[in-house]
């Protein structure tokens, strides 16, 4: 097996690396503090292809494979958790069902402009008040097919980037039938009468990551906004988070990755007894376990990016990546707040923002006890 990156790889890991090193690191404690989205980078990520990670070439994409994909959203994430959720989820989330499924007119209309960094980004709307991770059952906002339109009635929650996307692609309920069967996935540009994005969430962490809830009143799009086949939603939403999945398994690294660089930096400077802390074995201790599990986490990561570019079956490797990275870098978070000791506390230290950024990973994109679920099951379907 070669657990090396090839030419190509390193190339790109080196160019998002200088990237966010300049562009998006040094503003990560404003957009923090301010709750502002940095535009600025991301306006400059078109050029680069770090907004078509998921998207083909025809459409503006720059046919980057999935490893690729997952090494772009660890070094953002190295450098700002906010900037690195919203192109997460831009990519993994608002760009990968429309470049999947969607139809090839919908396709040339929307994903060059989001590509290009000249437009907004792409959001997806899955979470309801009501619903949490029940999507079959829970789903009620609904489309209904008046003349030429859809016309979607409901509500959703935890919408990221509905604020600062061209459009919400909302998985809502086409057959009132229910069952697997009774859910679609329909594009609604944000500009559409009817649709309202409610004010910014007020959150823990990723302050500048925009997430919101969304009102939809009698909300007409045309039946060709439809993305996929009708009553495929749910098929597809799952396929979807697969791929979501191993993008957060990728940001929790990248996040835990610079916790655990800041914490070694603090611990050679930082002098108790008469030498640096970094010479006492208890932190040496939380050191090297860092160090560990981010390297455990990363390759389980690239694995799961690996086995979708061939093609292979992994939703149970993205699921496994997607529990292991996230709870690791909680862990690691904590313990290097714990190095800084007091000072850990404090905003003045960058630790203290990336703890609060990872607490959310365990949540997003399937909760570790979904995740626990999935894995529980392709163990039963493997065995059977």
């Amino acid at each position: 097996m070669n657990f090396e990156l090839n030419e190509e790889q390193r190339m790109w890991q080196r160019t998002v690396h200088d990237f966010v090193k300049s562009e998006v690191q040094p503003r990560a404690r404003e957009v923090d503090e301010t709750a502002t989205f940095n535009w600025e980078a991301t306006r400059k990520m078109g050029a680069l292809g770090l907004l078509a990670l998921s998207i083909p070439p025809e459409y503006g994409g720059t046919g980057i494979d999935a490893l690729s994909a997952a090494i772009g959203i660890e070094e953002m994430a190295w450098g700002c958790g906010s900037t690195a959720l919203a192109i997460a989820a831009h990519n993994g989330l608002g760009t990968s069902p429309l470049a999947l499924y969607g139809s090839p007119e919908l396709k040339k209309r929307w994903l060059p402009l989001v590509a290009s960094g000249r437009g907004k980004l792409g959001a997806l709307a899955l979470t309801e008040p009501g619903a949490g991770s029940d999507l079959q059952g829970g789903i009620r906002t609904k489309a209904e097919k008046i003349g030429n339109e859809w016309v979607l009635n409901g509500a959703k929650m935890w919408c990221t980037n509905a604020s600062i996307a061209e459009y919400i692609i909302t998985l809502a309920r086409t057959n009132p039938a229910g069952g697997s069967r009774s859910l679609s996935m329909i594009l609604v540009p944000t500009n559409t009468p009817g649709l309202t994005i409610h004010p910014a969430e007020k959150k823990m962490g990723l302050k500048g990551s925009p997430t919101h809830a969304l009102s939809y009143e009698d909300v007409r799009v045309p039946l060709q906004n439809l993305v996929g086949e009708e009553h495929h939603g749910l098929h597809q939403t799952l396929a979807t988070l697969d791929g979501g999945r191993i993008g957060i398994g990728a940001l929790s690294v990248g996040l835990a990755q610079a916790a655990c660089e800041a914490a070694l930096q603090y611990a050679e400077t930082r002098q108790t007894f008469g030498k640096p802390i970094a010479e006492h074995q208890a932190i040496q201790i939380m050191l090297a376990d860092a160090a560990t599990e981010i390297a455990a986490a990363r390759l389980m990561v690239y694995n799961a990016a690996w086995r979708k570019e061939m093609g292979k079956p992994y939703s149970q490797e993205a699921a496994m990546a997607k529990l292991y990275a996230t709870e690791m870098a909680e862990r690691v978070c904590r313990n290097a707040i714990q190095i800084h000791g007091g000072m850990g506390y404090s905003s003045q230290y960058p630790v203290e923002r990336i703890y609060r950024d990872a607490r959310l990973m365990t949540i997003g994109e399937g909760t570790s006890e979904i995740q626990r679920m999935v894995i529980a099951r392709q163990m039963r379907i493997n065995h059977a």
